[in-house]
């Protein structure tokens, strides 16, 4: 199941880059590649660089504080570590919302950064 949501992580990409010239803080917009399988040497350099269980997919830093979106496929829910980093940082003033197709997730993009969309 997990093709689904990057596929529709890819569509959402896709969406912003065409977007950008009419927005262009969606240029800001970043992806942290925590997610995935990684050999033991691979995970044990990550962790060492400070890579972070739990962090959310995307991340949109304007309007600030700013808004994590994660991806789900159907019927897909947050793993225990991605709740707690919601639950650590949801007090500072930042939103998170699950998105469970590009579309949804452009639509809570659009609204944080306050455009109207047409997706």
């Amino acid at each position: 199941m997990r093709h689904i949501e990057d596929r529709e992580h890819i569509d959402l990409v896709t969406w912003l880059r065409m977007m950008e010239s009419r927005h262009p803080e969606l240029a800001l917009v970043y992806h942290t590649p925590n997610g995935g399988y990684r050999d033991a040497r691979q995970a044990a350099k990550f962790k060492a660089m400070g890579v972070k269980p739990g962090v959310w997919d995307l991340f949109v830093p304007v309007p600030a504080p700013g808004l994590w979106v994660e991806m789900k496929a159907p019927k897909g829910r947050l793993t225990p570590a991605q709740a707690k980093w919601r639950e650590s940082l949801e007090p500072a003033g930042y939103r998170f919302e699950v998105a469970y197709s590009w579309v949804e997730a452009a639509r809570y993009i659009a609204d944080h950064i306050g455009f109207d969309t047409d997706v």
